[in-house]
């Protein structure tokens, strides 16, 4: 179970971004697991853990990080180490505006009326309709047997079939407790979790759900028993950290599931070592990726603004309240750098700490063991822990990055594909004229995932596609999920496509992110080359008026775009790069 449902917020083709100033800083998700054996936390039960030690040690020096304390690796967590139990983890069914008014001590206006009865709560829970229209024959498919795991909403229990095809199959089964679920809230989020997993299906990454249930008292999710443990017991059993040569297996597992999730439309909020299980403890035992609890469908023109997750892993855009599924990438950067160094790459005694962590400062890759590791590794991981979003990989990018291009894995359709495609469909000729400059700069590695995505779409013979071949490839890809999120209907945004056919040249054209580009260690060069093509084959004369337009923008930032443009009345450099992916300007009176 997770937060509500995301509120969406719609995007727009202008690229002018205001994030927040100023974050919130909310209770979210349990910081970092223990070192304390947890093999049989089993994906179905929501581990909210609250720890009092740390299995990896802060990878800064003291007194750095604006005002982020460092400490040693092990150490106990404040408000919690003079009590001999814990405090209960706070409940992520409970809107996010009741953490914020908590933490900011703004109190709930009292209601008018007389003072409520002690049973009116319990009134109120009466109304809350708590029917799934599940299956109400649990007990006649399934027998029960000891537990494995216990979270703040339920526990897992072993089970086995007890007739048909299923009979003595093992099984994992997450109960639930209807008592629990004191909100309407709560409610959706178990019916949420439910339709994520039974629409998600076909990856051999993904734990495999068999069935729902309920009675009076319970919901019962029925899903795969992993027998393996946590990728987290891995780490802390290889010492903290993985050899690289491991490393880049696991990573490839990783990316390929969530890969898949986001072409569905699924972004799953809460990826982290424990929500990582390997099937058997044989060390080369496959992974599956759980716990979809705190997981939401997302358009692939829309954003979410509720702050979920698990602090450690938290992306810097969630703090903002603005993010999509390259919140996900940045979480398997976390991941990516702990299996490498041992270390995690944000740290702080207190979540408000960790949050200033991630906003303001940058990762350590200077210390033992970076030294050691190769410069592709280091480079893999940077490109994840970009703090702009947009400059990241996504998750079927970073499957050809050549840090991992010595495994052999299936390279995956990439929703971003269509995202860029759509959006290059509905550009200006002059913009069209400049992306095609900036493609003929490319070099192989960039061209590597280009090509797997061209080849994905089945070209005609003609090595061509049109809006036919892209519709193809997403419909032979869907699941229950993709029709939920409703990621089809990206295709109505790309109608030009309906009338002519795109070769690979204009696909490169289409489909690469100046964004992404301009994470390289090598963009200028990159720029300065696309910039002679683009001199030799399309700059024009250009007016100010002309380029506000294009940029949606208004007359306050032309004094910004007269910088652009060269006294003979075309772009220069700074204006080419700049018009390429247009220009954000901050203020305070700019919202989403």
């Amino acid at each position: 179970m997770g937060l509500c449902y995301g509120k969406t917020i719609p995007t727009s083709d202008n690229n002018i971004v205001q994030p927040p100033q100023q974050p919130y800083y909310p209770q979210i998700q349990s910081p970092l697991p223990s070192s304390t054996n947890n093999v049989n936390n089993h994906n179905h039960n929501h581990n909210h853990k609250h720890t009092t030690s740390s299995p990896w040690s802060s990878p800064y020096p003291a007194g750095v990080n604006d005002g982020v304390t460092p400490s040693p690796a092990r150490s106990s967590t404040p408000g919690r180490r003079f009590f001999k139990r814990p405090f209960p983890p706070p409940s992520p069914a409970k809107h996010i505006k009741v953490s914020i008014a908590r933490r900011f001590g703004h109190p709930k206006p009292p209601r008018e009326g007389p003072i409520p009865e002690e049973d009116a709560f319990e009134m109120e829970l009466e109304l809350l309709d708590k029917k799934f229209g599940y299956g109400n024959d649990f007990g006649v498919k399934y027998e029960l047997g000891k537990e494995i795991g216990r979270g703040h909403f339920g526990h897992t229990c072993y089970a086995r079939g007890r007739n048909g095809e299923l009979k003595d199959h093992p099984f994992a089964v997450k109960i639930i407790s209807k008592v629990k679920m004191t909100t309407a809230i709560s409610i959706e989020d178990v019916r949420r979790e439910v339709t994520i997993l039974r629409a998600l299906s076909g990856h051999k990454h993904l734990i495999r759900f068999y069935d729902a249930c309920e009675d009076e008292n319970n919901v019962y999710i029925v899903m795969e028993l992993c027998e393996g443990g946590e990728l987290l017991d891995r780490i802390l059993s290889r010492g903290g950290k993985y050899a690289e040569a491991d490393a880049k297996l696991t990573v490839a597992q990783i990316l390929s599931v969530v890969a898949f999730c986001h072409l569905q439309g699924v972004a799953h909020r809460d990826l982290k070592p424990e929500n990582f299980l390997f099937v058997s403890k044989s060390d080369d035992s496959d992974m599956k990726l759980i716990d979809f609890g705190l997981s939401d469908f997302i358009r692939p023109e829309e954003r979410l603004n509720d702050i979920v997750g698990s602090a450690y892993y938290v992306a810097p855009e969630v703090l903002h309240r603005s993010y999509s599924v390259e919140a996900d990438i940045w979480s398997i950067g976390v991941i990516s750098y702990i299996l490498l160094c041992g270390s995690r790459p944000f740290w702080a005694r207190t979540e408000s700490g960790i949050f200033r962590a991630v906003l303001r400062a940058d990762p350590n890759f200077d210390d033992i063991p970076w030294p050691s590791v190769s410069p592709e590794a280091k480079d893999f991981v940077k490109r994840l822990l970009n703090k702009d979003y947009r400059k990241r990989m996504s998750a079927a990018q970073a499957l050809t990055n050549p840090w991992l291009s010595s495994e052999s894995h299936p390279i995956p359709l990439d929703i971003l594909v269509y995202k860029l495609v759509k959006s290059y469909l509905n550009s200006s000729p002059l913009k069209r004229v400049a992306l095609k400059a900036l493609s003929k700069a490319l070099t192989e590695n960039e061209l590597v995932y280009l090509r797997a995505q061209f080849k994905l779409l089945e070209p005609n013979k003609d090595g061509r596609v049109s809006l036919d071949n892209f519709r193809a490839a997403l419909t032979r890809k869907a699941t229950d999920a993709m029709k939920e999120s409703r990621v089809p209907d990206i295709l109505n945004t790309m109608a030009p496509l309906s009338y002519r056919k795109m070769d690979f040249k204009e696909f490169c054209a289409a489909a690469i992110s100046v964004y992404q580009l301009e994470a390289l260690d090598t963009w200028e060069q990159i720029a300065s080359t696309s910039f002679d093509h683009f001199e030799r084959e399309g700059n024009r004369l250009v007016s100010v008026d002309e380029l506000a337009r294009e940029l949606n923008l208004d007359h306050t930032a032309h004094s910004i775009l007269k910088d652009w443009i060269r006294s003979d009345g075309k772009l220069s450099l700074h204006g080419y790069t700049r018009f390429l992916h247009g220009v954000t300007i901050r203020s305070s009176n700019t919202k989403h």
